[in-house]
């Protein structure tokens, strides 16, 4: 199996997903000055860029990634892709599993997405049919059945950066941009030279909450995940996983996991407390508050059942996510400048939804759409 990415990011401390990233920008100069600037490599920012140029070819569109794409979040999340918000449906957000989808064909991405449905599981009021039932604070079994499904989170982001790239975006990797300024013509630093812009995108989720604001409206923190197997047949059948839904719990303690590559599974639970969102450029999972985070999932996955008692562990990593008040993620302009929109907090509920919101923020920068009701411009600047 491969794993961990065909680039070399500066965080090795997260630990190493079971996907690859295959992807490397075309090293050329920074231009002097873009239509489009989008702040992030991942999956917003990507899917943003994207949508930029198939609206307005005539347009320049530069993503700017402080690291390598996919470095943050986007390449070190669970890849489950779960319908609506974290805070459940929104004001007019429409249907997210869908709008991925079309996404997906229409960009021809292939990212292993399927949609089988989800498991909702709890520990009270349990179906008496569940599948499921396993050993964790109590019994654990199937609640609900949701729409859902996952995808490998290493070929969407490959796949969003090619699409973006083959339609003319360009991409800049290691191009931090360290300070914006608001006055008309907008201005970014970027790896000390500056770049003109005439709208700016920023989708860095929890990191650089100073550009985006998003200190004030969301919590930065750190999550887990590991890969178990291979399983039998047998042994999914014991657990009530053989229909590879993914699944995550309603009630606490969190868990949550979805199948990988036919005979894996994927089992991720914790958050690490941040002070300050820069500790994730120097976190390490292998210390501190994380490393036993992982022990104590590694042992809930152990006693979950007796099929998981002597299971190996074949990869362990973690991630940022960025939870935003009342769970509703961020998409609005910022507050220096109307100019600028920024996008993210998405709470752990990214996958699809952020794909989904790049491409609406795209259309808003050009005028196609609005920016949702569901949260107000933070007294933006006309």
């Amino acid at each position: 199996m491969q794993s961990g990415s065909k680039h070399s990011p500066s965080n090795a401390g997260w630990g190493n997903p079971p996907w690859t990233i295959d992807f490397r920008s075309t090293a050329r100069a920074l231009p002097a000055e873009v239509d489009f600037a989008i702040v992030g490599g991942g999956f917003s920012g990507l899917s943003a860029a994207a949508r930029l140029r198939q609206v307005q070819p005539d347009k320049t569109t530069a993503v700017f990634e402080a690291d390598c794409v996919g470095a943050g979040s986007s390449g070190h999340t669970g890849g489950m892709t779960l319908a609506e918000s974290a805070a459940g449906d929104l004001p007019g957000l429409g249907d997210v599993l869908e709008g991925f989808a079309e996404i997906q064909r229409e960009l021809k991405i292939e990212c292993d997405f399927n949609l089988p449905g989800a498991w909702e599981l709890g520990r009270k009021r349990v179906k008496k049919d569940s599948p499921i039932s396993w050993n964790d604070s109590g019994t654990l079994g199937v609640v609900n059945d949701v729409p859902g499904g996952s995808v490998d989170p290493g070929k969407l982001v490959s796949g969003l950066a090619q699409a973006a790239q083959r339609s003319g975006a360009i991409i800049f990797e290691h191009a931090r941009v360290e300070k914006i300024s608001y006055e008309r013509p907008l201005e970014l630093e970027v790896s000390g030279k500056r770049v003109r812009a005439g709208q700016i995108l920023i989708a860095t989720n929890a990191e650089s909450l100073e550009l985006s604001e998003l200190s004030r409206a969301a919590e930065p923190k750190f999550t887990l995940a590991l890969t178990i197997g291979p399983l039998t047949d047998a042994q999914l059948r014991d657990t009530g996983l053989s229909t590879r839904k993914p699944f995550y719990t309603v009630d606490m303690p969190y868990l949550w996991g979805r199948p990988l590559h036919g005979s894996q599974l994927i089992f991720g639970s914790g958050l690490v407390h941040l002070e300050h969102w820069s500790e994730l450029l120097n976190l390490d999972i292998s210390s501190g508050e994380a490393v036993g985070l992982m022990r104590l999932l590694e042992s809930r996955v152990r006693s979950l059942h007796p099929a998981f008692e002597n299971i190996q562990f074949t990869n362990r990593w973690g991630g940022p996510i960025l939870i935003a008040d009342d769970m509703i993620p961020v998409f609005r302009h910022h507050s220096k400048s109307k100019l600028i929109i920024v996008l993210g907090a998405y709470s752990g509920h990214g996958v699809a939804l952020s794909v989904y919101l790049g491409r609406w923020a795209a259309d808003v920068l050009t005028g196609k759409r609005k920016l949702p009701a569901w949260n107000k411009s933070l007294g933006a600047k006309h």
